[in-house]
């Protein structure tokens, strides 16, 4: 069978100036008008770079502002898998076309930016603030210097006459006035505060706070500091927070468990440790674990399982609710009594 070839293709390659290279790659250069994007050499050559990461961060740069460039969500739009993605997102960092870091936004709420560069190179240079464009010179080298106008006393406000009109010679000169530019208005990305806030809910409280869990609690919240150094509370926050991890204590959940929720992937920086502390011990506390009664009540009935019994006539096992004879015998001494 023949290689099929491209009509259009081999077309384009005739009109193309020049001698063709007998081996190689031959560009077929066709100009866009929309929906393009620039690519440097300094990417799509980059000798450190794989072809995967080369071609996952044309896709990142083609994105629009705004899109989910994280490992889940590019999997979810390409066909490549998380462990390719997030390998190629790493060599992307490593040279410093990508950038991932943690920001607190004004509302409190931190999030991890991604920021990408086309050109991480050109960010080491100096650059330099680009020149204004001068207005042209109120006299041209060709004409002969003008003299200024004798002064004249200014003139009252009240009868303040407007200025006569400029020869020709200065009216070519004077330069004109420079065109209102229009700005797009400000628009402020995160809204002011207008609606009243909804008060915290209260930390959680044990049913009775015994001495032994107040003493369990005030040991595991002063004991964190030692695996998060940034949990450094003082004696009125360990007072404050001791109730909610007795409630935890008493929903018997283990210290080992409490301890690693409250320390476990802390914001950067920490600026208020009780605040956070509070906020984990009332959202995330588990329910109570369910009793004995109820797991059996939602138990899976069982099914009644049908004993085994000896036939009283050829001594075979068979399944009966009973004892007696089995389905042979009963059918053979059925057999015999309809024959006599």
């Amino acid at each position: 069978m023949d290689t099929s070839q491209n009509t259009a293709l081999m077309r384009a390659l005739t009109e193309l100036p020049g001698p063709l290279p007998a081996r190689g790659v031959i560009h077929i250069a066709i100009r866009h008008t929309d929906r393009f994007t620039v690519v440097g050499n300094d990417l799509a050559q980059h000798p450190g770079l794989s072809t995967a990461a080369v071609g996952l961060a044309v896709r990142i740069q083609s994105l629009p502002q705004g899109t989910e460039v994280g490992i889940k969500a590019l999997a979810a739009r390409f066909p490549e898998g998380e462990k390719l993605i997030a390998a190629a997102l790493r060599e992307l960092e490593a040279h410093g076309y990508l950038q991932r870091a943690r920001t607190r936004l004004p509302n409190g709420r931190i999030v991890t930016r991604t920021v990408f560069c086309n050109q991480p190179a050109a960010l080491l240079r100096p650059r330099v603030a680009a020149a204004r464009p001068q207005r042209p010179t109120a006299e041209p080298q060709t004409s002969p210097p003008v003299r200024d106008p004798a002064p004249e006393p200014p003139a009252p406000e009240a009868a303040a006459p407007q200025a006569p009109p400029l020869p020709d010679a200065q009216q070519e000169q004077a330069p004109e006035a420079p065109a209102p530019q229009d700005h797009a208005p400000f628009v402020a990305l995160v809204p002011p505060p207008t609606a009243a806030r909804q008060p915290s809910p209260p930390l959680p409280q044990p049913r009775e706070l015994t001495a032994e869990l107040d003493r369990a609690a005030t040991a595991l919240l002063s004991d964190l500091r030692r695996h998060a150094h940034q949990l450094v509370l003082s004696e009125n926050d360990v007072r404050q927070l001791a109730p909610a991890v007795a409630a935890w204590l008493e929903r018997d959940t283990h210290p080992d468990a409490i301890r690693h929720t409250l320390t476990i992937d802390l914001p950067q920086p920490l600026r208020h440790p009780a605040k956070l502390l509070k906020h984990r011990l009332t959202a995330l506390i588990p329910p109570p674990l369910p009793s004995t009664h109820e797991l059996a009540a939602h138990a899976r009935p069982r099914v009644p399982i049908t004993p085994f019994q000896t036939c009283d006539g050829c001594e075979r096992a068979f399944r009966a609710p009973a004892p007696g004879h089995c389905r042979d015998c009963r059918n053979a001494h059925g057999h015999a009594q309809a024959a006599a």
